[in-house]
């Protein structure tokens, strides 16, 4: 195939900060997706209506264009039922991070000892919000995730009407909890689909490349490969793209996020025909986010053609993933 047309595309999982950040990235999401659900750990991070319904017009702002929805979501707390029953119209998740996991996760779930979230957990099963996790324990680094299954277990088993997303998952044991329990879904990133540990730091150390989860194992990045090239129904895309300025990366105490959000669609073209299942990429980009969130997307086509494309070296003060690389496929137009 030379060409392909993408109808609707979303990112499932996407930073976009606020401030001066936000009007830089903004934009370069809204150009090629029709919407994205932002992640609320800003500093302080997303916990009220106000919050959600301001920091929503503050990227309406930065975006200036009409076809581009942000699906808003609420930084877990033990929130009671009757906020939840006075904010679900205005949220399409809540996100639940564990303490220090990963970047302003500090407010985050200390203990997820099931009884005293059951209150907040059970509203939202009974309203239908959706549940969206950052998967690891406090563990070594390349088992946080696969501890965590764990946790996944018994929040699917306590609420099995519950609608869970584990995000941006990095494990083959989180592919298999995917056929394990009917509530559960993941996130998947493009970046996962690429990359290893030994990208990141078997040579020299390449902080634009690190993130949380960190990447795993190449039998990890087949079973990624395998349930999202197939367009599995219970995955979809989430960039995870995660700005954070070039000298907070190229630093001691690097910033952990890669940013891909300028090329993620040209990526993901790279990888589907690298592995002949172009045909699945609409399903794995949109289609399946659509059914699993519940939600009707703005209307766009992203037009994508085997043309290369040269990466450029920073936007803004961002440093993109294979900045300064050229790539197979590149946007020819939105419409």
């Amino acid at each position: 195939m030379e060409s392909i047309t993408l109808t609707m595309p979303l990112d499932m999982h996407l930073h976009l900060r606020d401030g001066e950040m936000l009007e830089t990235v903004a934009p370069l999401t809204s150009y090629s997706f029709s919407g994205a659900l932002v992640m609320p750990n800003l500093v302080p991070p997303v916990t009220t209506k106000e919050m959600v319904k301001e920091y929503r017009k503050r990227i309406k702002h930065a975006i200036g264009r009409d076809d581009f929805e942000p699906y808003m979501t609420l930084f877990y707390q033990n929130y009671s039922r009757e906020f939840l029953e006075s904010v679900q119209n205005e949220i399409t998740a809540i996100k639940i991070y564990p303490s220090g996991a990963t970047t302003n996760s500090e407010g985050g779930v200390v203990s997820f000892d099931i009884e005293p979230m059951r209150e907040t957990l059970q509203a939202m099963s009974d309203l239908g919000i959706i549940l969206s996790v950052h998967g690891e324990t406090n563990g070594f680094v390349m088992d946080r995730e696969a501890e965590f299954m764990s946790v996944y277990e018994k929040l699917a088993l306590n609420f099995p009407k519950l609608k869970i997303i584990m995000e941006h998952i990095t494990t083959a044991d989180a592919v298999a909890m995917l056929d394990k329990y009917d509530n559960l879904y993941a996130t998947i990133t493009v970046h996962h689909l690429i990359i290893t540990l030994d990208d990141v730091a078997g040579g020299m150390l390449r902080p634009h490349l690190f993130c949380k989860p960190i990447a795993k194992r190449p039998e990890d990045r087949a079973a990624l490969l395998k349930v999202a090239l197939s367009a599995h129904p219970k995955v979809m895309f989430g960039s995870d793209s995660a700005p954070h300025p070039k000298h907070t990366k190229e630093s001691c105490g690097c910033g952990a996020g890669v940013f891909t959000a300028p090329i993620a669609l040209q990526l993901l073209c790279e990888v589907f025909e690298a592995h002949d299942q172009l045909g699945n990429l609409q399903a794995f980009v949109s289609d399946n986010a659509q059914r699993i969130y519940g939600i009707c997307a703005e209307f766009k086509e992203v037009v994508l053609v085997k043309h290369d494309f040269v990466v450029p070296e920073i936007y803004g003060t961002v440093v993109p993933m294979k900045a300064g690389e050229t790539l197979k496929w590149s946007i020819e137009r939105v419409d």
